[in-house]
């Protein structure tokens, strides 16, 4: 998998979205297409076709018209600073500005290879420039663009140095006691957060390993070093964050509102630097302790090839404060530095764990002391931390080989480019990195396996989800079930085929054996046998479901299924239409990548097995076995990896194997498969093959009619394990190119299952996403968009101590049925923290400080408001407070 499948199509503009660091990222490196929404574009289409004279065009002859104009730049920071320029013409309300400009910055930006000529407008018509747009050419800051390609660095360079230290720490045999919390404190007693979460990560990562050198700085210092780098890349995170989506606010004069951005973005980011400097500073000295340990040879080589971090970088990155351009382009070059240094370091830690395991228990190794000198001590084979063992391995995957000093710089090299975001390898790794860390071991408080759990963002990617699920059900008229989570054993027994041993079993209780249900649709036939009285019912139902089963990428034991199933006597394969056309635009909706729907017919496969020799008795087994083709798909001969399973452990001959591997292997478009199968009499000739194809044939129609069968795939190998399948069966997956995890949904027609448990002989049709696995492919696809956790409309912000009147507002306007929080805090950067990060548009600030008389006196009966977007403020009367509230909030499009 390369890099550009970890991104999406951006899109720029529209309803409630917001640009971010790894999207400017994945565009700048030709990673992302990049599209304007509908909504925008059609806006500003208006003015396109508008004469000059209305417009005001103004002649200008801007030479590079939308270059940043700054030759030391480098392509991929040019290309980012253009991304925020696209977003500003989109972002700033401007009645004058056309689509024509921002439309040439799009496809320019996607074009294959990107060109600057092709931004040139003297070749377009209405050449020139209207006042808004002029504005935004030549007052739009774009260093943003820089610093959201150093936020998305910056992130992935926390996570690599902390792997990296960890490593190093079992190398150098150092005694790792030092690297727990001792006394740094925040200044009002409480221990600071960073410190403790490094010092606790290190912990996890380190458990196992005891090492005795004792004393060394280099080690000491990890967790403050690295604290102070965790804060300095959640400050840079915020603040860009921000600064990507500020719009240009224009007054009449052409001056801007907010011309203080640039400086803050200047101040925080030198600041960032600083501590950017000091991490990549301790890098080198362990990765110098580890050359001297090497050898000579190795020294010279970590000399001459690692750059070095010096106190004239610093003075370089001061004397450029001013221009902040340069600031972020020097700060962008020593990213790259601190990076090739962390692999250098790397690189010779994996090197000198190697070496002393070659060398075994009987013979003398040099390790460093703690005055960085070099001693003799009793080899042994190094004893890794659970953490860095695995950290460990996933290096090593990258590097040819270490133990050859020759090869030093280009494993350096391949490992300074793994440690950048494009590299979709290094996402792997993180994320394993962060499994290890989040599942902190230490910690006695677990969750059973293949469950989870889901908070803030996560649940509100399940709600959308579910949102557009029940969306599409209710649009085919199916009313809402819900069913117990547990069943009589009995009910469920017999009804999975080989997966009843996945069945949850329970302790019996008052006499009764229960299991949790292992799906949604035995329930809904048990409920429907109970109710002798329904004979034909259309339902849906979301709800958990269990499976005894080994936990593995996209399956869990506890999950969701999203079932819709049509119960009763309709025309001839109506529901089952009906069915796989809810299927189609439920995967339609939702937008998670391509699919394709594999369809077959139960009574189709008993034919064929019939036709190849197949005792009855055997067809289950045999269509179990079958089942399993899809997961050989990719084998130069699938068929014969399950021929043995048939011959050997199911007793059929090898003749008869090579018959059901010649016909089950068919697959194709619907209409000509089936032609094809009806001109063969074998078929035509068998009982229930003959009515399969008659079925398939009428569904086929009726999905061509609808549009949609382009979707499916006609799949003689297509089985489906559940015994109580009896006609038409289908599954859903991805095509390739998407993380594999498997099927995403499947269903089919089942018309014994409701007359085995009771006396009503009810068929029935339906379909169960396994949403489980669609949730997983939907967080990987949010990961680069901001997913807002609440839908909180107002922040009640009290600047004081005075609880009761942040009771009393924030209660009328939760009775007007308006969703508001209140925070009551001194310090106004709290609130703007907690509504900028929590994406509140508007904030109602009652200021309760210690005051004057006069000034309590002025402002009793007034409170202030803030669009957080525009940064708009004003005053109103504090009795209209919730009527004011209510029609700004009826104006806004982001909320």
């Amino acid at each position: 998998m390369d890099g550009q499948s970890l991104f999406s199509e951006v899109l720029i503009g529209g309803k409630g979205s917001s640009l971010s660091s790894s999207s400017v990222y994945a565009i700048a490196n030709s990673l992302s297409k990049v599209d304007i929404d509908s909504s925008v574009s059609k806006n500003l289409k208006r003015l396109d076709s508008s004469s000059d004279e209305k417009l005001k065009l103004i002649r200008n002859s801007l030479s590079d018209d939308l270059k940043p104009g700054q030759n030391f730049l480098t392509l991929v920071e040019t290309r980012a600073c253009i991304v925020i320029l696209l977003n500003r013409f989109i972002l700033t309300n401007q009645n004058d500005i056309r689509f024509i400009i921002p439309d040439l910055i799009c496809k320019t930006l996607n074009q294959d290879s990107f060109d600057f000529e092709a931004l040139n407008f003297s070749t377009l018509e209405n050449t020139g420039y209207t006042l808004g747009e002029l504005n935004v050419l030549e007052q739009s800051g774009c260093g943003a663009g820089i610093c959201a390609l150093l936020d998305c660095c910056s992130s992935c360079l926390s996570t690599i140095a902390d792997s990296v230290a960890a490593l190093s720490c079992e190398a150098l045999k150092a005694d790792t006691s030092v690297l727990g919390v001792r006394s740094v404190d925040s200044g009002d007693g409480i221990l600071i957060n960073d410190v403790v979460s490094v010092a606790r990560d290190f912990k996890v990562l380190l458990k196992g390993f005891e090492g005795k050198t004792k004393g060394c700085k280099l080690i000491t210092e990890i967790t403050e070093v690295h604290a102070s780098f965790r804060e300095s890349v959640k400050q840079i995170h915020s603040i860009t964050r921000v600064a990507l989506n500020d719009s240009l606010k224009i007054s009449k004069g052409c001056s801007l509102s907010s011309v203080g951005s640039e400086n803050l973005l200047v101040k925080t980011f030198y600041s960032f630097a600083m501590s950017l400097l000091q991490l990549g500073e301790s890098s080198f000295y362990r990765a110098g302790l580890l050359a001297d340990v090497a050898g000579s040879e190795v020294g010279e080589i970590f000399q001459s090839g690692c750059p070095n971090i010096d106190e004239s970088m610093l003075r370089t990155l001061a004397a450029y404060k001013r221009n902040y351009l340069i600031l972020f382009h020097d700060i962008s070059k020593l990213v790259a530095v601190v990076r090739i240094i962390f692999a250098w370091e790397a690189v010779l830690t994996i090197l000198s764990i190697a070496r002393v395991e070659s060398m075994g228990r009987s013979q003398e190794v040099p390790v460093a002391s703690s005055s960085v000198e070099t001693k003799k001590v009793k080899g042994k084979k190094v004893v890794l931390g659970k953490g860095t063992v695995v950290i460990r391995q996933l290096l090593e995957n990258r590097l040819k080989t270490v133990g050859d000093p020759a090869l030093l710089n280009e494993c350096v090299g391949g490992l300074s480019l793994f440690f950048e975001p494009k590299d979709a390898d290094l996402h792997m790794f993180l994320k394993k990195v962060r499994e290890i860390v989040e599942s902190n071991e230490l910690n006695s408080v677990k969750r059973p396996k293949g469950t989870q759990d889901f908070a803030e963002e996560k649940m509100a990617i399940r709600e959308i989800a579910f949102k557009i699920i029940e969306g599409v059900f209710k649009r085919h008229g199916a009313t809402a079930l819900d069913t117990p989570v547990f069943e009589l054993k009995e009910t469920l027994m017999g009804k999975y085929g080989d997966d009843s041993k996945l069945v949850f079993d329970l302790a019996d209780q008052g006499g009764e054996l229960c299991s949790l249900r292992y799906d949604l649709t035995v329930p809904f036939a048990r409920y429907l046998a109970m109710n002798s009285r329904i004979t034909s019912f259309k339902r849906y139902q979301i709800g958990k479901v269990y499976r005894r089963d080994n936990p593995s990428k996209g399956r869990f034991r506890e999950f969701y299924q999203c079932d819709f199933d049509i119960a009763g006597i309709y025309s001839a394969m109506g529901p089952d239409f009906e069915v796989v056309k809810v299927l189609t635009e439920l995967l339609d909706e939702l937008n998670i990548g391509e699919y394709e729907i594999k369809l077959n017919h139960r009574k189709l496969l008993d034919g064929m097995l019939e036709i190849c020799g197949v005792p009855p008795e055997k067809f289950r087994t045999i269509c179990s076995s079958i089942d399993k083709l899809d997961k050989h798909v990719l084998d130069e001969q699938p068929f014969e990896a399950i021929k043995n399973e048939i011959v050997e452990k199911k007793g059929l001959t090898a003749e008869v194997a090579d018959k059901i591997g010649g016909l089950f292997m068919k697959r194709g478009p619907p209409l000509e498969l089936l032609s094809e199968l009806k001109q063969n009499n074998q078929f035509l000739e068998n009982n229930g093959s003959s009515v399969a194809l008659n079925e398939l044939e009428i569904l086929f129609d009726l999905l061509g009619d609808s549009k949609c069968i382009d979707r499916v795939v006609f799949d003689l190998s297509l089985a489906r394990g559940l015994d109580y399948y009896t006609g038409v069966i289908f599954e859903a997956a991805l095509k390739s190119g998407t993380d594999q995890v498997g099927s995403i949904a499947a269903g089919g027609r089942y018309d014994n299952l409701i007359g085995t448990l009771g006396n009503n002989h009810v068929p029935a049709v339906g379909v169960s996403l396994g949403i489980e696995r669609v949730f997983c492919i939907m967080e990987n696809l949010a990961a680069n968009q901001w997913i807002r956790a609440t839908e909180t409309e107002v922040l009640v912000s009290i600047l004081g101590e005075d609880l009761r009147q942040a009771a009393a507002l924030v209660s009328e306007l939760w009775g007007a049925k308006i969703k508001a929080e209140f925070l009551v805090n001194k310090r106004f950067d709290k609130h703007k923290k907690l509504a900028e990060g929590s994406r509140i548009p508007l904030m109602v600030i009652v200021d309760d400080r210690e005051r004057s008389a006069g000034d309590r006196e002025r402002s009793a009966n007034q409170v202030r408001i803030i669009e957080m977007q525009s940064n708009k403020e004003e005053s109103v009367d504090r009795d209209s407070v919730v009527e004011e509230v209510q029609r700004r909030l009826n104006l806004m499009s982001w909320k």
